[in-house]
């Protein structure tokens, strides 16, 4: 079968789809042989194809496999009947037929039709993928295409692919809608089959982070760089940084300009409370920083990874914070366990731990007088 027009348009599918001709030629494969299967059914051979696109020919062969017994199984023909169409074949041989495809149905031509559209679709989708999995852990605006009873689905990019937003990865207080335009942060791109996705977030540490690498062009540059994020989405989040050049304010960088640069943050957050933490080589340092924006007196540690932060009395409340959370929040930011005690309560406790020092230490015993000689008597003498 000879058709230079199938591939010419073959080669503007690779330029238009980026799909490979071998690629479409396997699809091919598979739907004209689904096509002729479905054709004739009672026809127990293998379809195989051969492609010469210098030629610009089609050719189809039937194939069977060689047997010497009293049954032919599907794809096989017995010895008897092969010699009537080759006569030297032998047993164990592959006998191939080619044939033109003339007769096809309506039906088996629609078959291999749909089957050629999906592995089409399905190479699209793969290689989407392909360019998607660099954007892992990226910034994207998205617009949300549905919102069901817990998912959110957002188109992402142009419009090439959508990424799914599950629960746990949603802003609790935020509200989805149909139509609304908004930042996610590229969580993971997972490819392979049909459960291939990219799934993307607003609740993840990474999304604050990105968004001040956005606004920050300090961050960016490399000139401040962030060490740790801490982060209870919707409710808190803390960010430790550090400058490599010692001339640059950190902090005052990702604050901006009467705070234009945090405010554009937590704006895009819904309002979210953002602590902006200096990070230090000392631990200890570390943790008192973390507590932010409790006053510690100390931090002593305790055991490794493990430590006690002394703060005054009235500031105890505003240290542990609501349901714990800015005390949770400073433990993942320095990554060490955290108690934290008010002065009072810390110095109770040393005092307790005194008495039961002094109580344990053994007494010392007096010391005993010398034994003196007994004194002479009467009628003794000393020779």
């Amino acid at each position: 079968m000879v058709n230079k027009d199938f591939f010419a348009a073959l080669a503007d599918l690779e330029r238009e789809k980026g799909i490979s001709e071998e690629v479409f030629f396997d699809a091919l494969r598979g739907a004209l042989s689904s096509a002729y299967k479905k054709q004739y059914e009672d026809e127990t051979g293998a379809v195989r194809i051969d492609f010469d696109a210098e030629k610009g020919t089609i050719r189809f062969f039937l194939e069977h496999v060689v047997v010497d017994s009293d049954e032919a199984l599907d794809g096989e023909i017995l010895l008897k009947d092969a010699v009537q169409i080759k006569k030297n074949v032998q047993v164990g041989d592959i006998l191939s037929e080619e044939f033109v495809p003339k007769d096809f149905s309506r039906i088996a031509a629609q078959t291999a039709k749909q089957v050629i559209l999906q592995k089409i679709h399905e190479t699209e989708r793969d290689n989407t993928l392909s360019e998607f999995s660099d954007k892992e852990g990226e910034l994207m605006n998205g617009l949300v295409r549905k919102v069901d009873m817990k998912n959110v689905y957002i188109e992402l990019g142009k419009g090439q692919i959508e990424g799914l937003m599950l629960p746990q990865d949603q802003v609790p207080g935020e509200r989805y809608e149909t139509g609304d335009r908004l930042k996610v942060f590229v969580k993971r791109v997972k490819s392979g089959g049909k459960n291939a996705q990219v799934l993307v977030s607003r609740a993840a540490p990474g999304f604050v982070k990105r968004l001040f690498e956005e606004e920050v062009p300090e961050i960016k540059q490399g000139t401040v760089v962030i060490k740790s994020v801490a982060r209870e989405a919707g409710h808190r989040t803390k960010m430790a940084i550090y400058a490599s050049d010692p001339r640059v304010d950190p902090v005052g960088a990702c604050v901006g300009n009467k705070g234009a640069r945090v405010n554009a943050v937590v704006s895009e957050l819904g309002g979210e409370k953002v602590d902006i933490i200096l990070w230090s080589e000392n631990p200890l340092e570390f943790i008192a920083k973390a507590l932010s924006p409790a006053t510690v007196i100390s931090v002593t540690q305790m055991s490794e990874k493990s430590a006690v932060a002394v703060v005054p009395d009235d500031k105890l409340s505003l240290a542990i914070g609501r349901d714990g959370q800015n005390a949770r929040l400073a433990a993942r930011l320095t990554g060490w366990k955290i108690d934290v005690k008010s002065e009072s309560a810390a110095a109770k406790l040393a005092l307790a731990e005194e008495q039961a020092a002094s109580e344990e230490a053994p007494e010392e015993a007096p010391e005993e007088a010398p034994e003196e000689a007994p004194a002479a008597t009467d009628g003794e003498t000393n020779e």
